[in-house]
């Protein structure tokens, strides 16, 4: 039944214990005989090669497990902010997700990040606070965390539903706020899974009374009943509570919170128990909506009208295609099904590319091994072959009732560096497996500098660009190696200018006529969104760098038909500035007038006649080039904090906060990308091993003057 199905991913900052936690719950349930370990590289979800090695996880892994009558699709996401991206599609087909957290760490930065991200897809999600075992762990700590970084005062409220029987090396295990329990492990066992409820030992008491009242208070804040028990200090039934919870967390009125140590298999059954009462099935969620494709000939409205599919097996079919994974016989393709049912051998109808597919084989993955499936239905997250032609964010539907779901956004790379093949290297195994990398990450791309002709692979960091050319390098024929990690840098108008151009040419014959008169002009943050909301509203999607041509031709000075071409020359010299090189991004560019020759005018005059228009304008303005910053959060002992201060500054980084707790300091600042290559040897380094950071990309903001050329210089 659909509402014994859970689809969660498991989320966090890297090193909270995710793939632990997967491990755990896996051998809890009884699919696995032995656990693995991260340390050992013997884990489920972490199975390639690099995962092994790097002890990380890399690429997002689902699983699947029944949990009593329930059964739960969990994908294990990675932790670095490098490979967001995972995060952000597996985020976008979930229902519910568990976000684990260090109780030693606390709500560290890529938590706070991959937290909103689940904001921004509405996605209902609990907390587990791990590692309680750990030296320095503090669960109240973490949570009061929560409060300030990632709940705040008008969205969920914390609803501990756990607390910890001591912590660090006084750590005796889990209290149970709703059965009032203490969860005991059997010590004999040496399995790890026989528990029992007893009485909570007397020294946690009078806590425990005291939380299963805050508990109770933020479920009264979705249930009158309970409102109505409290005031009249009637006892809460269990059930009513289980309720109460269940709906604050689907409405986004509550974040259930409990706790353990995953390592050592505490508060598993209790987090697993918690996933089935309070995060919702497929069928509690919102219809999928999308809109009915265009057709040769269609008018816009009906290109545009919107629909919507129901989690229900006898609407027609539509799935998102949100994972690709090459491989020898052909792409695996990772689908969400949304609606109707899918079966090897049918055809479907890829709405993206307008192209028929028919599916081979259906699979339910468990990490790299796989359960062939006869059927999959709504609400299911299933891996098929045979498809040619889909890729991440494709949708399949019906052929007889197409949909076009929304596709799935990815930020742009912020880091690049030279690809420099080896003489021994086929050309066309190596295109071939770039194509294949960039295929299966949307973060990552690639491609040939005109000038120079050096092969420029573009990523997230330093570690995606390092991971992507070690699997380049796993491809027979291919060796590669690499230059120095170029910075993506972006570039503007330094200020509005108008300029016309004359674009007139006669060799003999026909001629080349086109005179054209435009308004160039920088926009900032807000006339950005502005305009981006503009193109929504008129069914046109946002530019993702912010360049928006507008007419305003009157009386045809310019006809029609080579307005279209005005633009397009508009953007092509927009794709590498006049100065810098670099792509230009947030500019508005309008045709005010112009003139024509009836006989000498042609579109290609016209867009020769932007492009120089274009280029004239930057030089007449001046550009301001633009670098991208990173959210820098470092932690280190407290002796170090002067160190790392002067540090950011040599950086010409931007200090937000300090902050230090038990020995410990944290630093949050802003520094520029370009003065980060090699900062993880640098750190450990001055603060002999003890320092550990991690970043995000944040903005792109202007490089001053003095030191813009020097950079793109070096």
């Amino acid at each position: 039944m659909l509402e014994n199905i859970r689809n969660i991913g498991i989320v966090a900052h890297v090193d909270a214990g995710k793939t632990t936690t997967t491990e755990r719950i896996l051998y809890f349930r009884g699919t696995k005989h032995k656990s693995g370990d991260v340390d050992e590289g013997n884990t489920t979800t972490d199975f390639d090669p690099l995962e092994k090695s790097k002890g990380i996880t890399i690429n997002s892994a689902a699983v699947t497990i029944d949990w009593d009558d329930t059964r739960i699709t969990l994908i294990d996401t990675p932790g670095h902010v490098d490979f967001t991206a995972e995060v952000e599609r597996s985020l976008r087909v979930l229902d519910g997700a568990v976000g684990v957290f260090c109780a030693v760490g606390g709500v560290e930065v890529q938590s706070e990040t991959v937290w909103h991200q689940a904001d921004k897809h509405r996605v209902p999600r609990i907390a587990y606070v791990n590692k309680l075992d750990r030296m320095g762990a503090d669960f109240f700590g973490c949570v009061e965390q929560m409060k300030e970084k990632l709940l705040g005062p008008s969205d969920a409220l914390p609803a501990i539903c756990a607390l910890p029987a001591g912590q660090a090396g006084e750590f005796q295990g889990v209290i149970d706020l709703v059965e009032m329990k203490f969860i005991l492990r059997d010590k004999s066992d040496k399995a790890n899974v026989k528990y029992s409820l007893v009485d909570i030992p007397e020294p946690y008491k009078a806590q425990a009374e005291k939380y299963h009242h805050h508990l109770l208070e933020a479920a009264s804040h979705v249930s009158d009943e309970i409102v109505e028990l409290i005031l009249e200090e009637q006892p809460v039934p269990k059930d009513l509570l289980r309720q109460a919870l269940r709906k604050g967390t689907l409405e986004g009125k509550l974040t259930p919170i409990l706790c353990g140590s995953a390592k050592n298999f505490h508060g598993i059954e209790l987090m697993l128990n918690a996933v089935v009462d309070y995060l919702p099935s497929p069928s509690e969620r919102p219809p999928v909506s999308g809109t009915v494709p265009g057709r040769r000939g269609a008018l816009a409205s009906q290109e545009r009208e919107k629909v919507e599919r129901r989690p229900d097996a006898k609407d027609p079919f539509s799935a998102l295609a949100f994972k690709t994974v090459s491989e020898s016989t052909g792409d695996l393709i990772y689908l969400r099904v949304y609606s109707g049912e899918l079966h090897p051998k049918d055809e479907a109808f890829n709405s993206t590319t307008g192209k028929h597919e028919r599916v081979a084989r259906i699979f339910r993955m468990m990490g790299e091994r796989r359960e062939t499936l006869e059927v999959a239905g709504p609400g299911e997250i299933v891996a098929v072959v045979g498809l040619k032609n889909t890729a991440t964010g494709n949708t399949l539907c019906s052929t007889s009732a197409p949909i076009a779901l929304e596709e799935i956004r990815f930020p742009d790379p912020v880091i690049a560096q030279a690809i420099l093949p080896d003489k021994t290297t086929d050309e066309t195994k190596l295109a071939d497996a770039l194509g294949k990398l960039t295929r299966d990450d949307p973060t990552l791309k690639f491609k040939t500098d005109p000038e120079t002709k050096q092969l420029i692979l573009s990523g997230m960091g330093e570690l995606h660009l390092e991971v992507s050319v070690e699997k380049l390098m796993r491809t027979p024929g291919v060796k590669v190696t690499v230059g120095r990690p170029m910075v993506a840098y972006r570039q503007t108008l330094a200020r509005a200018v108008e300029v016309e151009t004359r674009f007139i040419k006669q060799t003999g014959g026909r001629g080349k006529y086109a005179v054209i008169y435009m308004r160039f002009e920088p926009l900032n943050k807000d006339q950005v969104a502005d305009r981006a909301a503009q193109a929504e509203e008129e069914g046109d999607k946002p530019d993702p760098n912010g360049l928006y041509f507008v007419d305003k031709i009157i009386g045809g000075v310019v006809p029609r038909e080579y307005i279209p071409s005005v633009e397009s020359g508009f953007r092509d010299a927009c794709v590498k500035g006049a100065k810098y090189g670099f792509q230009c991004v947030d500019m508005a560019c309008t045709l005010l007038d112009g003139k024509y020759h009836e006989v000498d005018s042609s579109q290609d005059a016209f867009k020769l006649a932007a492009i120089e228009c274009t280029r004239d304008a930057m030089l007449k303005a001046g550009i301001v080039l633009l670098e991208p910053i990173m959210k820098v959060v470092v932690l280190a002992p407290e002796r170090y904090q002067g160190d790392l201060a002067g540090d950011v500054n040599r950086r010409r980084g931007e200090i937000e906060n300090f902050s230090s707790d038990k020995g410990r300091c944290q630093i949050s600042a802003y520094i520029p990308l370009a003065e980060l290559f090699g900062y993880a040897a640098e750190l450990a380094n001055f603060t002999s091993g003890t320092g550990a950071f991690s970043m995000e990309p944040s903005h792109y903001a202007p490089v001053k003057e003095e030191l813009a050329d020097l950079r793109v210089a070096s």
